[in-house]
């Protein structure tokens, strides 16, 4: 009989997904700067959006200009902090050699990046969270909606920032080549996401690419929960349009993931 030789067992996919979202929101806490701006930053840009508006006058019986612009910002700040920070941070783990090393490990492609994205993700929901605070309880941004709601959509948004922060960064050699991707990615959809100008006013040929932007699925779930008391079929659906567009971009994250030889 031909005795079987037993290898020892690799870690375990789970535990290995497991462990690399602690390790990330390890790193996190030890950078306080990362924190500050994660956790920071859009709240005190709703603070100095609502100094910029706050003698904006209004006419009587009409929402102010800081609770229009206001609730719109609370999804699309979160977006591209997040893209900044998550594409930032990937490029420095495949500079460092960090991620070659994780890529040798029984860890899936998929499941490497869903670490990555849990960890960023939960700071993303302390980030929302706070903002949303600071707007709707300090600065007295008036919605028709629950401020839950766009706390919900707020970390979806966030959730989509980090999405395609690690694509972006898959296509990039330095850090600073993951933050030029953001004026291709992010700027064309702050433009034609309708916090400018409305989506049904744009050219024809602009409002058939907003139409397939997911930021603007973003600010049509959040101009729902503005004018709506409560959540509404469009609204759901908006949210699950950007959604399925993370979970698309985390896969294509994956796909795209290769090991850097020197």
């Amino acid at each position: 009989m031909t005795a079987t030789v037993s290898r020892p067992a690799g870690p375990r996919p789970l535990g290995c997904y497991l462990a690399t979202t602690l390790r990330i929101l390890k790193q996190l806490r030890a950078d306080p700067r990362t924190v500050a701006m994660i956790l920071v930053v859009p709240a005190l840009l709703m603070t100095l959006l609502y100094f910029v508006y706050k003698n904006y006058p209004s006419m009587p019986g009409a929402p102010r200009l800081f609770d229009r612009v206001g609730i719109t910002m609370l999804g699309i700040l979160p977006f591209v902090v997040m893209f900044l920070i998550t594409a930032i941070a990937m490029q420095r783990e495949r500079v460092s050699g960090t991620l070659e090393r994780l890529m040798t490990t029984p860890l899936s492609k998929l499941d490497l990046l869903a670490g990555y994205g849990t960890a960023f993700s939960m700071a993303a929901a302390a980030q929302a969270g706070l903002a949303c605070l600071v707007a709707f309880w300090l600065l007295g941004l008036s919605a028709a909606g629950s401020p839950l709601l766009v706390v919900l959509i707020a970390v979806i948004d966030a959730m989509l920032g980090v999405a395609l922060g690690l694509l972006a960064s898959a296509f990039a050699r330095t850090e600073f080549q993951a933050v030029q991707f953001m004026p291709v990615i992010v700027l064309p959809q702050f433009f034609l996401c309708g916090l400018l100008v409305p989506r049904g006013q744009l050219p024809g040929w602009l409002e058939a690419i907003s139409n397939v932007l997911p930021l603007s699925y973003a600010v049509d779930a959040l101009e729902q929960v503005s004018t709506h008391t409560g959540s509404t079929g469009q609204m759901w659906r908006d949210a699950l349009i950007v959604a399925v567009f993370a979970a698309v971009a985390l896969g294509l994250a994956a796909a795209t993931l290769r090991r850097r030889t020197a």
